[in-house]
């Protein structure tokens, strides 16, 4: 039967207003943190309580052939796998997690909450409604499209995890537990990404790695009145300040490892400038930054590489500095930064990793006391090029919906999983999606998944992967 792209479209629209969006709203109440910014998750039991919120939402969805399972190795965080047989050749492995970053409540807007569900369209406001929850309802409800159409359909996998914003360190294992139910994917398809924004449906050629860690400085036992000790003992920050200039041109924000950089090639610098030519300055304008504040970047192009195909250097977090208001007249016993360094594709975060710790801990200045200590670390991806039937279906489908032709971007963010499939499944293709874009303010407040744009992209998806089966 052939695709009756309008009738996708309209079953989308009642799906998504019908089952989808009073479920996600159920799913913004819960907290559910990442178990690297809750320790006690399992005590609380909130990241079960996902599982479990859409499990029951999946009870619901009368999908033939369905079965699932919640997998749980040790102390690690839980992992939801299901399973539909398909009813055409084919297999696809749709991957989301349901884990979120911290709330920060004082930092919404009046009238909104990271834990309440607030429509205001276009947007649904609330923490986890964008990164990542609608994932896995988005791609279930393409899934469920075909079956009610009596398209034939792959045989689809759901791997949906609890540690995505940890860096996915919990994953791997469960990656080995599962690999026979995984079985051998002809397409990977992750909805974790987005665009530039929020017309075209956008797929994510390449991410960005990271590393991070925390660097410690200490050069006392116990703070000194800085009328005593101000100008003999050396400050910890200023010990700081030269360790960074170890790694980091504080001038132009170059990042000075050498190893940390790849080549970008003609092919990239054409890519980046016809996206330039579609996007114009709307990245730059859609960022919340002061009105006097000017891009590091000379122009639209160098900064898509900036933000792509350059590492970068950010100070997420300082320990050891009271508040100001707390501050007294006194030379500090030490500082702490937590550093987050994005490395391009193909950068290997193991290697860097040895590097930045080296540069950082060796000859420390006065003597003090110095220490790297690493997180767990991603490397970044590449995807291969999509083709055949699979590219002219996203072609045909998103030009009949939207109007437009789908388009490549490249996300500077990390999804640590990409490049672990990318290790599993080499002859594997990728299609990373999702409806991110301007604005939408994922781990930040008032954080919303842009409706509309996600009904599009359900059919879009939807027709994608039946012409696996075709």
């Amino acid at each position: 039967m052939p695709l009756d792209l309008d009738a996708l479209m309209k079953r989308s629209d009642e799906l998504w207003e019908e089952s989808i969006l009073p479920s996600l709203k159920n799913f913004i109440e819960i907290e559910a943190l990442s178990p690297a910014f809750e320790p006690n998750w399992a005590e609380k039991g909130e990241l079960d309580a996902t599982i479990n919120l859409f499990c029951s939402w999946l009870d619901g969805q009368d999908i033939s052939g369905m079965s699932y399972e919640v997998h749980k190795i040790a102390d690690t965080t839980p992992v939801l796998l299901v399973n539909v047989e398909g009813t055409g050749p084919g297999e696809v492995i749709f991957y989301s997690h349901l884990d979120k970053q911290p709330s920060k409540p004082e930092l919404w807007s009046e009238g909104l909450h990271p834990l309440k569900g607030v429509r205001r369209d276009p947007w649904l406001f609330g923490r986890g409604a964008l990164d990542d929850g609608y994932g896995g309802y988005l791609c279930v409800t393409a899934l469920k499209m075909l079956q009610e159409f009596e398209i034939p359909h792959p045989t689809c996998k759901f791997l949906i995890e609890t540690c995505e914003e940890s860096g996915s360190f919990d994953l791997p294992p469960y990656l080995e537990k599962l690999t026979d139910q995984l079985g051998n994917p002809d397409l990977v398809v992750v909805l974790d990404s987005g665009g530039p924004d929020y017309d075209h449906i956008w797929t994510t050629e390449a991410l960005r790695g990271l590393v991070s860690g925390t660097l410690s400085v200490k050069v006392s036992h116990e703070g000194v009145h800085s009328g005593m000790s101000g100008g003999t003992i050396p400050s910890s920050f200023r010990i700081q300040r030269i360790l960074l200039d170890r790694i980091e041109d504080s001038d132009t924000g170059e990042v000075l490892i050498s190893e940390m950089h790849t080549t970008i090639t003609n092919t990239i610098r054409e890519q980046a400038a016809a996206l330039a030519e579609v996007i114009g300055n709307s990245i730059w304008e859609s960022l919340p930054v002061l009105d006097t504040l000017i891009s590091q970047s000379g122009s639209v192009e160098e900064s898509l590489l900036d933000v792509n195909w350059r590492p970068a250097l950010s100070i997420i977090g300082a320990d050891g500095i009271p508040s100001v208001q707390n501050a007294g007249n006194v030379l500090r016993t030490n500082t702490d930064l937590k550093l987050s360094f994005r490395i391009p594709p193909g950068i290997s975060a193991n290697v860097v990793e040895k590097i930045i710790k080296q540069k950082l801990e060796e000859n420390p200045p006065f003597g003090a006391q110095v220490n790297f200590s690493l997180d767990p670390s991603a490397d970044g991806f590449h995807a291969p090029p999509l083709e055949g039937a699979l590219l002219q279906s996203l072609h045909d489908s998103s030009m009949h919906i939207t109007g437009l032709p789908p388009l490549a971007t490249w996300v500077g963010g990390t999804i640590p999983f990409m490049a672990m499939m990318q290790h599993k499944y080499p002859d594997t293709k990728f299609l990373c999606t999702g409806t991110g874009g301007p604005g939408n303010n994922a781990h930040g407040p008032d954080e919303k998944l842009h409706i509309p744009s996600s009904k599009r992209l359900t059919a879009v998806l939807s027709a994608t992967i039946a012409a696996i089966s075709s």
